[in-house]
């Protein structure tokens, strides 16, 4: 992705909205990340939002398994509570050691987008390598969390972490 190019810029945004949009499905979460059958699915966007409305183009009116979609932009990690995805934006990278041991992110798909995400204690981390998006998973990171990720989604993911 050339920095100049603001097409390129949006459209990796939008990929990005899809895997956020698709992760629910490859994804399974602690029993107690949800009060009910129809809660929805609460994304929080830690940082500045990349996304701008891409992120709510691709969650319009979807669902998955009955459970609509939420957005909500955090400005801090203590905000989490009741999110079962959080999105680190780049802006935060040099609190992302901080954010990733805050205790408020338990039972959290964790997905960042800078380099050593993952490594650091992030679930996923999104790379870009020749212009696409890359997934970078940890699995200890995601049994931290109790998350269970399907060998589906894994198999497109390189495997990182401790």
């Amino acid at each position: 992705m050339s920095v100049g190019s603001s097409g390129q810029v949006a459209d990796e945004y939008k990929v990005k909205a899809a895997f956020l949009y698709n992760f629910p499905k490859f994804v399974e979460w602690p029993a107690h990340s949800f009060k009910g059958p129809a809660d929805p699915i609460v994304i929080g966007v830690l940082g500045r939002n990349p996304f701008r409305d891409a992120l709510a183009e691709a969650l319009a009116g979807k669902t998955i398994n009955g459970r609509p979609f939420q957005v909500r932009e955090l400005s801090d990690a203590s905000q989490a509570a009741g999110c079962q995805m959080i999105f680190v934006a780049a802006s935060e990278r040099k609190r992302i050691t901080e954010l990733l041991k805050e205790d408020a992110i338990t039972g959290v798909l964790t997905i960042g987008e800078t380099a050593n995400f993952a490594e650091e204690g992030g679930v996923v981390n999104f790379k870009i390598e020749e212009g696409t998006v890359r997934l970078q998973i940890n699995l200890e990171a995601a049994r931290r969390q109790h998350l269970h990720i399907s060998a589906k989604l894994l198999s497109l993911a390189e495997i990182v972490g401790k």
